[in-house]
């Protein structure tokens, strides 16, 4: 059984030991002084940062143990946007949870967020577009906040979402599957769709003919 440690209560919290990883780049850690020191607050005592695999990073920051980490990948644009995002949360209010779910990526947040993005060398339109693309809210937030270029990336997005959401017609009405070699690949006859894995596996056990239909975006 695995053991799960209890929360502690408000006020109970043990004094963090200060800790930087040694993976933690000059630049990361010369970021993370700049920004406090801007925003007139002490740096995160806990500091951990690690490599994973894929170009994407992740972060989190846990300002009431005093914690902020980050998992980078192989893109340090990105690695770059995530810490100041976690940076964000840090300099932002302290604020507990009560009865309802505290406000986490909310107006107040990216009015923090989006100036330091601007001002430690992430462009507006990869700020946006990679903050749009994990928190699809911030998006309407930048325009509220009048970021440069936030109003064209809410209506691009706006229109991808409509162009998935367009009605199906049938190409191939329904009909017999009929299997058939083609190369490498076992294909239905009648319309040339592939049939691999498991659905030619039931093609081939069913003792019925199967029936299928192909339908494309309208």
């Amino acid at each position: 059984m695995r053991y799960r440690q209890p929360p502690m209560q408000p006020g109970t919290e043990a004094p963090v030991r200060p800790f930087r990883s040694p993976r933690l780049p000059a630049w990361a850690s010369e970021l993370i002084s700049a920004v406090c020191a801007g925003a007139g607050m002490e740096p995160p005592p806990v500091v951990r940062w690690r490599r994973r695999g894929g170009a994407h990073a992740s972060g989190v920051t846990r300002p009431s143990l005093g914690i902020l980490a980050v998992s980078a990948g192989s893109d340090e644009l990105d690695a770059r946007l995530t810490l100041l995002h976690e940076l964000a949360h840090w300099i932002g209010p302290r604020t507990r949870r009560v009865r309802r779910r505290a406000a986490h990526h909310d107006r107040a947040f990216y009015l923090r967020a989006f100036p330091l993005y601007s001002a430690y060398g992430i462009p507006d339109a990869e700020a946006l577009a990679r903050e749009g693309s994990r928190y699809p809210s911030s998006l309407r937030h930048a325009v509220a906040l009048a970021v440069p270029g936030a109003e064209a990336a809410l209506a691009e997005r706006g229109a991808r979402i409509r162009a998935a959401r367009r009605p199906w017609r049938v190409l191939v009405a329904e009909h017999r599957v009929r299997l058939v070699r083609e190369g490498r690949w076992t294909v239905c006859l009648t319309c040339g769709a592939r049939i691999v894995g498991a659905q030619l596996a039931r093609v081939r056990r069913r003792r019925s003919p199967m029936r299928h239909v192909l339908f494309a975006r309208a």
